[in-house]
């Protein structure tokens, strides 16, 4: 047997006094236990300051949370706890207006309860991390009392005595950002090392920002810089070093405080007045342009007798998007049934989420697409350039939110999903491909450039606009717009350059006005206008072209595939300027013209392209091949004679 250890020693037995064990666990004296009546026992002040003294010292074993029951010890103390969860689940400023003042006497009795009861309630949490306001204390009264309604007492407690009075909120702007580094997914040190070089550089923009306060100069506008600014500028230059060099990082702010430390005032005004000036609009007089001068040394009528050497070869293009061939029957069948099959479920061109089309809109509800909103992202992810001393390559950036790859689902909302088929047999079921057919026509130009843009609808991506210019002097032929076969889900403005306002606004095509003069006296007009469907927007533009005639634009496929039209004379930019990696990979139009003639195009941002621009910007690039091209066979001997082009054995 186990020795008892006396815990219940002074506990009285249940038995007693007819317990038979002889060694029992419980206590057979009545006098050492007090006997229980039902009454509850309190104890007195002194009698608890005794027990807290004895387990103070360790004498009185370990103390038990005392248990606090309002309705035995008093009526008024559970009263006053239900009314005070009552006020904590209301809102504040009701609980302010019902709240008694209290009685001096009801204060000596609150003070002396245990500060279980005294203590303020916690209210439960609610849906959505929302919190319930806690009943408001005096002193919280008395720290917004600013902006909150304080109601005034006679004195007596019996209730507010004066009229509610409302002070006006203080107005204080904080910062927009603290001094605190930003947030890198792969920083180049840690927070504390970014964080102390952070404030390094601040203090010493700080030192220069406070001399230029006392200068003559510091009523310039701009040149003295706010707190707020001055943070902001700190944090700015801070991120630009720790994205950009990372492997250097620690060096090259460095650097930059120890230039700020030895900076003289005039060489930092300078540096205040360029970002000034950087922050300007740029201004430029009409009529004036630093673009290089494009020389052929050729005439116009000359450049259209030697472009036709600049076109495309036709085999192997379909390799990369380009349709040369019609689908036959028996491929549009297949395709049928698979769409068939499919009912409609599609894969989102921008987010890559499946959803289902209605073309003609559902039954139900007339939704066009399911799956609610897109949230995506605009621009293609790029891998940022390698610094010098870097030894790994660095991740893919999104171009619109500088965000990292696999970081976020987009920076974009949409109404709904679109999607694009590239297929040439999904395109043939939509609308049929056509050949360039013969025209006996004398007056079409030497040379066509040709460009579209194209939207979403729920037949997928498609033509919305047509342009057509002349080679090489860029007259307009043609600009309508094109209204969709399809219910239209997105027009793709940001790079169409094609609004809603613009179809609202459109003017209905006249073909008989516009034959009779196909080159617009006024290039500038504020409304475009409309034709009702892609086939009479092709149908016009083959009044325009030959089998012969060279069709100039940049990227062609998508262009010809959205038209659907089959043309052997092609002159495409993309192919002319190769990228040095190869086909699929090819530059941009913006890029080319900046890179080969100086000049900017789509500079329009959010409002999207222009297909006139671009147009006339890839007839000046096979322009600029033209004179190259030109230029290297004279130098080997060719001569132009009689309207052509003759090599040294007078070929």
């Amino acid at each position: 047997m186990f020795s008892s250890l006396g815990l219940f020693k002074q506990t009285q037995c249940p038995e007693y006094p007819h317990c038979s064990l002889t060694p029992c666990l419980f206590s057979h004296d009545c006098s050492a236990v007090p006997q229980n009546d039902g009454i509850q026992q309190t104890k007195t002040s002194a009698d608890r300051t005794q027990q807290d003294e004895e387990e103070a010292n360790g004498l009185g074993g370990p103390r038990k949370r005392r248990r606090i029951d309002t309705d035995a010890q008093d009526p008024h103390l559970a009263e006053k706890a239900s009314s005070r969860t009552s006020r904590a689940s209301s809102s504040p400023i009701q609980s302010q207006e019902d709240a008694q003042p209290p009685t001096q006497a009801s204060k000596e009795h609150f003070d002396a309860l245990p500060r279980t009861v005294s203590r303020e309630i916690s209210p439960p949490p609610l849906r959505g991390g929302a919190r319930v306001p806690a009943k408001r204390t005096a002193s919280t009264l008395d720290a917004k009392q600013a902006g909150a309604t304080v109601l005034q007492s006679d004195g007596n407690g019996s209730g507010p005595a004066s009229a509610t009075r409302k002070a006006p909120l203080p107005k204080v702007k904080a910062p927009e950002e603290s001094l605190n580094p930003r947030m890198l997914h792969n920083p180049p040190a840690s927070h504390a090392i970014r964080l102390k070089l952070l404030t390094m550089l601040h203090e010493q923009m700080t030192r220069l920002n406070d001399e230029v306060k006392k200068s003559e100069d510091a009523s310039q506008p701009g040149l003295t810089l706010s707190d707020s600014e001055l943070i902001l500028q700190a944090l700015d230059e801070e991120f630009q070093f720790a994205r950009g060099s990372f492997a250097i990082y620690q060096n090259v702010i460095k650097s930059r405080i120890m230039v700020l430390r030895k900076m003289k005032l005039t060489i930092w005004k300078e540096e205040r007045s360029k970002k000034i000036a950087e922050k300007l609009p740029k201004a430029t007089p009409k009529g004036s342009s630093a673009a290089k001068p494009l020389v052929t040394d050729l005439t116009p009528a000359e450049e259209i007798a030697f472009v036709p050497r600049l076109t495309a070869q036709q085999e192997g293009l379909n390799k990369h998007g380009y349709i040369t061939t019609m689908p036959t029957e028996t491929e549009l069948d297949t395709a049928r049934k698979g769409v068939k099959s499919a009912q409609g479920w599609e894969q989102c061109d921008r987010c890559n989420t499946r959803f289902q089309v209605f073309p003609g809109r559902r039954e139900e509800d007339g939704a066009l697409t399911s799956g609610g909103h897109c949230t995506y992202h605009w621009a293609k992810p790029r891998r940022p350039d390698i610094m010098k001393g870097e030894n790994k390559s660095r991740e893919l950036k999104y171009a619109c939110c500088d965000e990292t790859l696999g970081m976020s689902a987009g920076c974009t909302k949409a109404d709904s999903h679109v999607f694009k088929t590239s297929d040439p047999k999904r395109l043939a079921l939509i609308m049929p491909f056509e050949t360039t057919p013969l025209s006996n026509r004398d007056d079409t130009p030497g040379a066509v450039c040709f460009d579209c843009e194209m939207g979403y609808s729920t037949f997928g991506m498609e033509l919305i606009r047509l342009t057509a210019t002349v080679w090489p002097d860029g007259r307009e032929l043609l600009d309508i717009l094109v209204r969709p076969l399809g219910e239209v889900l997105d027009l793709n403005s940001r790079f169409s350059g094609v609004w809603p306002e613009d179809f609202a606004n459109a003017i209905p095509f006249n073909e008989a006005s516009q034959l009779q003069n196909q080159i617009p006296p006024d290039d500038s007009a504020p409304r475009l206008k409309i034709v009702d469907n892609p086939l009479k927007a092709r149908q016009l533009l083959f009044t325009l072209l030959k089998p012969t005639t060279p069709l100039i634009g940049h990227a062609l496929e998508n262009d010809l595939n959205a038209a659907r039209i089959l043309h052997p004379t092609i002159i495409d930019t993309a192919l002319l300027y190769p990228h040095h990696r190869g086909l699929p990979l090819r530059f941009g139009l913006k890029m080319l013209m900046k890179k080969h003639l100086d000049r900017d195009i789509q500079t329009g941002g959010d409002q999207g392209h222009d297909s006139k621009e671009d147009a006339r910007a890839a007839g000046e690039l096979v322009r600029l091949r033209v004179g190259e091209m030109w230029r290297k066979l004279r130098a080997e001997g060719w001569v132009k004679r009689d309207g052509g082009f003759f090599s040294p054995n007078g070929e």
